[in-house]
């Protein structure tokens, strides 16, 4: 009897121990499982409270940190002639169609249960978590700088019908002078590789008189979507994970100068539309290459006639009527380029855009673009004229 009494006791005993690093065991991976979103949660918290104080990122991220940063992914990137950047997007949509696709088979077969959903939720928001931390560290941060404002101690403000009518009677007439510098015939302009090396070279000018406008280190290529990005609408973009900035080469040849000084002022860390299209402005202006400065006032031309057409039509269209022939042509190839490539979800990519815009401190949304006129406006009173 003492046997078997001491026999299921010692069973008893295995059966608690048992138990025990099972709970034990449950209770350790609980504490994982927290420090796998304590750390990303924290993380945010601090991007989210460093945002509210731009003095803070002026001063210790986007002159600072991102500087240095944005040189090494520059300098590890810029020597390789394609985009490193457009093959990670290219490699990650291919992840993401995959994983689409398998998730419906199994949601097909009816062989997925609520818990393995939310375990896969729970996934998919974690990895969401740290692509918004490395973006923001990586770039996100310089929508909530000082920027040019501060730099240059200008106040882009509400402008009268008047101030805009003065500002494009001026960007017509210089539209017009550049045009004729140029010649009567066809414009033979740079192969985009060789405007993106110009780039670099209206950049070393503009910092000159702008020292803020520092860019030793060019990484700038061509698209590897090209055509199909005409689609989206787009003329350039900025990859921040790679530092690299993409130029649509198939747009027409007199947009890319002008696109490129933008997207190079995307790497210098001026995230919003408005201020990389005035920074352009002043890099284009300063360089010596007249189709640089072309480029420039063709795009800034359409901008500020555009605002005053909503303010009054018959004044945009007298603007128009002043344009030189060949400007106007090149106009006209701009107008039959967009056309082409119009397509049915461009509505949609827009309204996407948009919102995106206005999640990163440009409540404007799409027309952030057009208060780059606010700018010019500001930089005229300044300092007299563009």
């Amino acid at each position: 009897m003492c046997c078997k009494n001491y026999s299921v006791a010692s069973s008893d005993q295995q059966k608690r121990q048992t138990l025990a690093i099972h709970i034990n065991s449950m209770d350790a991976g609980k504490r994982k499982g927290w420090k796998k979103w304590l750390i990303p949660l924290v993380i945010v918290a601090v991007i989210k409270t460093l945002s509210l104080f731009p003095a803070v990122v002026e001063t210790w991220y986007s002159t600072a940190l991102y500087k240095w940063l944005s040189i090494i992914l520059r300098t590890l990137t810029g020597f390789i002639p394609f985009s490193i950047g457009d093959i990670l997007y290219i490699l990650a949509g291919a992840w993401l169609l995959v994983k689409l696709i398998r998730a419906i088979i199994v949601l097909f077969k009816k062989k997925v249960s609520w818990q393995s959903f939310f375990k896969g939720l729970k996934k998919t928001i974690l990895v969401l978590i740290w692509v918004y931390i490395i973006f923001n560290i990586f770039w996100g941060l310089n929508y909530d700088r000082l920027g040019i404002a501060y730099q240059l101690q200008l106040s882009p403000e509400a402008y009268t019908a008047e101030e805009l009518k003065s500002l494009t009677t001026e960007l017509q007439e210089k539209l017009n002078d550049t045009r004729k510098i140029l010649g009567d015939g066809e414009v033979k302009y740079n192969e985009p590789a060789e405007v993106f090396r110009q780039v670099k070279e209206a950049y070393n000018e503009a910092e000159k008189k702008y020292s803020f406008l520092d860019y030793k280190v060019s990484a700038i290529k061509k698209s590897i979507f090209g055509a199909a990005g005409n689609y989206m609408g787009y003329l350039g973009y900025y990859n921040p994970f790679t530092g690299e900035a993409q130029v649509n080469a198939t747009i027409p040849s007199f947009l890319i100068p002008y696109t490129s000084c933008d997207e190079a002022a995307h790497q210098l860390g001026y995230g919003t539309e408005d201020e990389a299209n005035f920074v352009a402005f002043l890099t284009a202006k300063s360089s010596g290459e007249k189709t640089f400065q072309y480029s420039m006032y063709f795009d800034l031309f359409n901008y500020a006639n555009g605002e005053l057409f909503i303010r009054d039509s018959l004044a945009a269209r007298a603007n128009y009527k002043l344009l030189d022939t060949l400007v106007r042509k090149d106009i006209q190839e701009y107008r039959t380029f967009l056309m082409a490539y119009k397509n049915p979800l461009e509505p949609l990519i827009n309204i996407l855009y948009g919102e995106y815009l206005k999640a990163n401190n440009q409540p404007m949304g799409l027309d952030t673009y057009d208060e780059v006129v606010a700018w010019l406006i500001a930089y005229r009173k300044k300092y007299g004229e563009l």
